[in-house]
């Protein structure tokens, strides 16, 4: 993947991740079942740092 493209990833997906943890506090205040979004902000975690990733081995290489 090209540079922007990884940055455009990567705003994506911090993007999706506030959004996420958003609906979080919401379910933690009435009180619903907030493992599935744990999960998701787990996950997008994950990604995040694997495009982070990327993005050092993009700017080592230059």
């Amino acid at each position: 993947m090209t540079k922007e493209a990884l940055q455009t990833k990567l705003a994506e997906l911090k993007s999706d991740y506030v959004r996420i943890q958003s609906d979080l506090d919401k379910l933690e205040y009435v009180k619903g079942r907030v493992s599935s979004a744990e999960g998701q902000l787990i996950r997008l975690e994950d990604e995040i740092a694997e495009v982070n990733r990327q993005l050092d081995e993009l700017e080592d290489a230059e």
